[in-house]
């Protein structure tokens, strides 16, 4: 059997490497190492891909969220509303920016920000939503934007683990994730379901005013070089990772189905165990698509669990362990401990399996048959 690895970055690599290594060789013989061609194609193609008017490359998938909320001019002491599980990034810009984090539980069922939490939490300063869509599944973006068009809101789409999702509305109409918020971000960081070999991000907006301003702020504040019209930042994706980018992008439903199907493997040989609650989703729709494949634990020791799959040589972890209104840089007294129940139940039970777009059933087969050998 081939070596598990959380992510199999090198086996994919292997399947396309002609055109990854024809598309850095372009770049290394036309020395356009920074907002090259390939940049701008890259740009069109997703734009294109996510039917959005508007891309806009740059370093890293938080800088993608920082530059989104400077393009929409939120003042310090506004407040933003996101979900108290999930990666720090989310509430680090909001705190960089020195706006007001409001953090809020999550559903259970689907982890993404609970839609009674953010109708609780807005107040008067209330100046934007920011939904993330985690481990690749879809939040409730139909409730999200009728929660913002009644109080006036922004809503920012954290896309960093869904690119290439679907969003089917209550009207019918599907759509990806990323571009049903006034404005998205995402990133392109290696193990994300489109990555690069590097840092990579983009902003994605349908809103032409935004995208001049973001296009601005991206580049230092420039449209005309030396004249800086906003303050801007230094945020760029360069030429070879948008080369590597080209190269993957259009294998990215190939990739997304991938996933999806083994999820649907995992699931069928968890199904009806009494200490594993495996993630719902229509094997058939692609609302779903599985940047992480988290499991909960529950009546038996994750953590446990933890260190037999890696004396195993099954690699795991624990998305996330620390709740970000625990975490030391994020504590407030605002919080209480009572209005985070399902965050602070999640941490206890959540492990991610191995998950990437060249796992096979021989190895699938291991991981679960050792995940239920502990569970017996």
């Amino acid at each position: 059997m081939k070596k598990i690895q959380m992510v199999d970055l090198k086996s994919q690599y292997e399947k396309i490497k002609e055109t990854v290594d024809a598309s850095i060789q372009e770049v290394l013989d036309t020395n356009t190492y920074i907002n090259g061609p390939l940049v701008h194609q890259f740009q069109k193609n997703l734009e294109e891909y996510l039917e959005v008017k508007h891309v806009i490359p740059c370093a890293n998938g938080t800088d993608a969220l920082q530059i989104a909320m400077m393009g929409l001019d939120l003042k310090p002491g506004d407040e933003v509303i996101t979900a108290d599980f999930t990666f720090a990034a989310t509430v680090e810009v909001i705190a960089l920016l020195q706006l007001t984090p409001v953090l809020v539980d999550v559903d259970v069922v689907n982890m993404n920000i609970d839609i009674e939490a953010i109708k609780k939490a807005i107040t008067p300063k209330t100046k934007a939503i920011v939904p993330v869509h985690l481990f690749g599944r879809a939040a409730n973006m139909d409730a999200i934007m009728e929660i913002a068009a009644e109080h006036n809101l922004y809503v920012i789409e954290d896309n960093a683990q869904a690119i290439g999702a679907d969003y089917v509305s209550k009207t019918g109409v599907k759509s990806k994730v990323g571009v049903i918020g006034h404005v998205a971000a995402t990133s392109f960081f290696p193990s994300k379901n489109l990555g690069c070999y590097g840092d990579g991000g983009a902003i994605f907006t349908n809103d032409d005013k935004l995208a001049h301003i973001i296009r601005g702020i991206v580049n230092h504040g420039m449209y005309e070089r030396y004249h800086h019209d906003v303050v801007g930042v230094n945020s760029r994706l360069d030429s070879i990772q948008a080369g590597v980018l080209n190269a993957k992008l259009p294998l990215l439903d190939e990739y997304n189905k991938a996933r999806r199907r083994a999820a649907s493997k995992y699931n069928a040989a968890f199904a009806g165990h009494k200490n594993i609650i495996t993630p719902e989703f229509d094997a058939s729709e692609n609302d779903h698509v599985f940047h992480q494949y988290v499991l909960r634990i529950i009546d038996a020791d994750r953590n446990a669990l933890m260190q037999h799959l890696l004396d195993k040589a099954i690699p795991c972890a624990i998305y996330y362990p620390i709740p970000l209104h625990s975490q030391k840089a994020y504590v407030d007294t605002r919080y209480k401990e009572e209005q985070f129940p399902v965050t602070n139940q999640l941490v206890k039970e959540v492990i991610a399996l191995p998950m990437h777009t060249e796992l096979d059933d021989e190895q699938i087969k291991f991981i679960t048959d050792s995940v239920l050998e502990f569970l017996k």
